[in-house]
């Protein structure tokens, strides 16, 4: 009667604190420039070594510039990578660093080197770790000093969420993407609909999805309050990760993968809640508020006041008056100034493959400044090698250097005040792209289509 939660979860279960917290277990600790700093203070201050430095990896993602990456001019951004660099020669870690074909997004790195391995239990200092939860995998974000804690002891208190499976059955449609998937969830949701759980995806539009959607989908778990987001592994999951870098290999994969097929919720698996949805009913998605709740079909309209509760009605006027929207407004055929694709969410291949399928023939809107940015070197290696690179040179693009870069103004891709930017980012929040900048976001067809015409599109029109 157990879910895949429960099973990973209790296999990591060092001990339970009577009216406490459990302390478990953790497989892989990820470390970036921005959370770590303290953490590692924190053992330099107690004399203590990281416990199990080979279970750890660090690498800088959020101050990368994705123009060059020969320095950081931000003195802050700069600190933050040099301390990293240092902290991990000290402590024996091993680094990523800027740069280097290891390098890139730690969310899009991971799982695409084979660092994040089905039912290990993962964590980081930054909210969409879930996005590790793809492989079958247990994926938190934690604080930094649950960061020290893991660090000091490869362990950490936490409590067990409870569990909630939701399903997508059927078959999605044309044009439709995991991207509009997770942006639909959370409208019906909320973002705070799934706050205390732990989300397990499930049913036939899961189970058909690829590994690149099921990444983006696991990644905007957090944004609906989610503490985590899991899939099961399948021969999807296993085809992903064959060969990879740090996969089992020969004997050690094959007996891997026969542990892994045991990784699945019981058929009489009971859920604290279950949600089940209609793939068909899921159209292209788009945002207009300040939160990635606040979303309607792209050809749909935005909510008139009327159809707001009246203690949210405040809240909706606000946000659409920082968006510079009306209520009822259509926000096809919108101008827009710039265009990202890219962040954990949508930086890997499969996405600048359906991005370079709408451009392909067409030419870059001439209002539109365009930000294309892998999420790793690796990706940008795939890209190059398929010949993506050409398609997007063709038709006015150029192809960044991995980054985080604008999904948050943490480096040189701030979007001006005031700008309205259409991304494939997975935060909306007021000046999370720059200060005062304006952000919809949505999937990687939506904004490529958006990208050639200069406007709102619905992709399904291309």
């Amino acid at each position: 009667m157990n879910t895949l939660f429960d099973k990973i979860w209790d296999a990591h279960v060092v001990q339970n604190v009577e009216n406490g917290p459990t302390q478990l277990y953790i497989d892989r600790l990820y470390a970036h420039e921005v959370t770590s700093p303290q953490a590692f203070d924190t053992l330099r201050d107690k004399g203590i070594k990281a416990f199990r430095p080979e279970r750890i990896v660090a690498m800088p993602d959020h101050n990368t510039p994705s123009d060059q990456q020969e320095r950081i001019d931000d003195p802050v951004g700069r600190k933050q990578v040099e301390t990293l660099k240092r902290n991990c020669e000290e402590f024996g870690i091993k680094h990523f660093a800027m740069g280097t074909k290891d390098n890139g997004i730690i969310h899009v790195v991971g799982p695409e080197k084979a660092l994040s391995l089905p039912g290990m239990t993962i964590v980081c200092g930054d909210s969409h770790t879930s996005t590790h939860g793809a492989v079958g995998a247990i994926a938190m974000g934690i604080g930094t000093s649950e960061v020290a804690q893991v660090l000091a002891s490869q362990c950490i208190l936490q409590q067990k969420p409870k569990t909630m499976r939701i399903n997508i059955e059927g078959t999605l449609p044309a044009g439709t993407t995991a991207k509009d998937v997770a942006l639909y969830i959370m409208a019906r949701m909320t973002t705070s609909g799934a706050t205390g759980y732990a989300v397990e995806y499930a049913g036939s539009a899961i189970r058909s999805m690829s590994m690149e959607g099921r990444l983006t989908l696991s990644n905007l778990s957090i944004e609906m309050g989610s503490r985590a987001g899991i899939i099961a592994p399948d021969e999807i999951t296993f085809a992903y990760l064959k060969g990879r870098e740090y996969a089992p290999k020969g004997a050690d994969w094959d007996k891997a993968v026969e542990e892994w097929k045991k990784l699945r919720s019981d058929d009489d698996a009971v859920f604290d809640k279950e949600v089940t949805y209609r793939a068909e009913d899921i159209t292209p998605r788009i945002t207009y508020g300040t939160n990635p709740g606040a979303g309607i079909a792209v050809d749909g309209n935005i909510p008139q006041l009327n159809d707001i509760p009246e203690a949210e009605r405040d809240q909706f006027l606000s946000m659409l008056n920082y968006m510079q929207f009306q209520p009822g407004e259509r926000l096809e055929g919108h101008p827009v100034d710039y265009v990202f694709l890219g962040a954990c969410t949508n930086g890997r291949i499969e996405d600048f493959r359906a991005f370079a399928s709408v451009v392909k023939g067409r030419k870059k809107a001439e209002n539109v400044v365009a930000w294309l940015v892998p999420g790793s070197w690796l990706v940008r290696q795939q890209i190059i090698d398929e010949g993506i690179d050409r398609v997007l040179a063709e038709a006015g693009f150029e192809l960044r250097l991995p980054s985080c870069s604008s999904c948050l103004a943490m480096n040189p891709d701030k979007v001006p005040a005031g700008k309205l930017c259409i991304s494939t980012s997975n935060r909306n929040f007021v000046g999370r792209q720059g200060p005062g900048a304006r952000t919809v976001l949505a999937s990687p067809l939506t904004v490529a289509a958006s990208a050639v015409t200069g406007k709102i599109t619905d992709p399904r029109k291309l």
